[in-house]
């Protein structure tokens, strides 16, 4: 079954992610996905994660496709015009990859070029319009397209920690209006934050899948409190972490216990490592996935 498709089906969902490399080889992030094949229904490859320069998402989700992989490429707003932006996903539908994650971005400025000029030019919100535009034979303006028109799984992302909530729930119906799908959530440490999220949108029928991010340190665990709009990992977590003697097997042993309470209360699970893809398998087998 395509991603797709197993959204239909109601299938409890797994889904993983990784980040392009900064230059052209691709051979460690190929070997990192392939210990997870099988394993998780689709892979994200990150756009200029944290607007760091690196290669193309576009790029990696091609190759991650003719290696019998399922990828979603996540395409952001804040390097394209909406002319680029509409041609990226042509590009992406007339190679094979129909499963696409839009969102905004962060700004430039937060990267390793922060003189470079953001764009903008549209939010998630209008580019998940445009994409549902296409897949009725019209670009953004109305033109006919040439042909059978694209076809997407379109996805976005919620906040489910944003104080206020409000405005993500709003935009959040506007972005099932405009198309989407299924969404992958920020971060989730705190399960009565993400427990209060979910009694706020039981109007709205739709897919989730909790974000885990694998903590590495006391010190990245504040870091994201203070930092991270939305994040919040409870003091008992922090505590753990300070305390363990082993950083790896106890950021392990948190993911899989975050999943395992988290796995009855949503329609899936995405896993963001940071640079720890090589421990997915390890979560996966320690939460049972």
């Amino acid at each position: 079954m395509t991603f797709k498709e197993k959204i239909k089906s109601g299938k409890f969902l797994v889904t993983s992610e990784i980040g392009p490399p900064k230059g052209i080889e691709t051979g460690k992030i190929l070997e990192d996905a392939q210990l997870i094949h099988e394993r998780v229904d689709a892979i994200n490859v990150t756009d200029l994660q944290s607007s760091v320069m690196r290669l193309g998402s576009l790029a990696v989700c091609v190759l991650l496709k003719q290696k019998g992989f399922e990828p979603i490429f996540q395409l952001t707003c804040r390097d394209r015009n909406r002319l680029a932006l509409q041609s990226d996903l042509l590009s992406a539908a007339s190679l094979g990859i129909e499963n696409v994650l839009i969102l905004t971005g962060d700004h430039p400025v937060l990267g390793d070029h922060p003189d470079a000029k953001p764009v903008f030019d549209l939010d998630s919100v209008q580019l998940l319009q445009v994409a549902k535009k296409l897949q009725v034979g019209l670009d953004m303006r109305g033109n006919k397209l040439e042909g059978r028109p694209p076809k997407f799984c379109l996805g976005a992302v919620v906040n489910p920690g944003a104080d206020p909530l409000e405005p993500q729930i709003i935009k959040m119906e506007k972005k099932i209006e405009a198309g989407a799908e299924f969404f992958q959530t920020q971060a989730i440490y705190d399960l009565k934050v993400f427990e209060n999220f979910l009694s706020r949108i039981k109007h709205l029928k739709t897919t989730i899948l909790a974000g885990i991010v694998l903590l590495k340190s006391a010190g990245m665990a504040r870091y994201m409190n203070k930092n991270v709009a939305g994040v919040s990992v409870p003091q008992d977590l922090i505590k753990e972490m300070e305390e363990a003697k082993d950083k790896v097997a106890k950021s392990i042993e948190i993911a899989a216990s975050l999943i395992k309470a988290l796995k009855p209360m949503c329609s899936g699970i995405h896993i963001m490592p940071i640079g720890w893809d090589r421990l997915v398998p390890q979560v996966l087998d320690a939460s049972g996935l």
